[in-house]
């Protein structure tokens, strides 16, 4: 017999999905619409998703999580139209991480972009 240099299905789904963010929740911000100097445009707002868990003592405690979101192409126009503080969605997509300058001073932003959406 020879050897099976297949790899398992668990680790498949691992590397296909290593940066991969689905998310449920309500827009706690309007979507804001900023037109790049190359015209392309860009959607961002905030979301904010909660979990619940129960505390040492047995008790339920909710606990929220916000989240800076961009959007491109299609989704531009569908939250332009459609986006509002307390909409619930779901969206996929993928954490990235920039730079840019403010004031002089360099600053850091992670957020999720998306790839899909859901108004729910």
């Amino acid at each position: 017999m020879g050897v099976d240099f297949r790899l398992p299905f668990y680790s498949l789904i691992i590397i296909k999905h290593m940066n991969h963010v689905n998310l449920i929740g309500k827009l706690t911000t309007q979507p804001k619409i900023y037109e790049l100097p190359s015209g392309r445009k860009i959607a961002q707002f905030t979301m904010s998703t909660n979990e619940s868990f129960l505390d040492g003592d047995g008790a339920t405690k909710k606990k929220n999580h916000w989240h800076r979101v961009a959007a491109w192409g299609r989704w531009v126009q569908v939250l332009e139209e459609l986006g509002h503080v307390d909409l619930e969605v779901a969206i996929e997509g993928k954490l990235t991480s920039r730079f840019y300058q403010k004031g002089g001073e360099k600053r850091f932003v992670q957020e999720v972009e998306i790839n899909d959406l859901v108004i729910l």
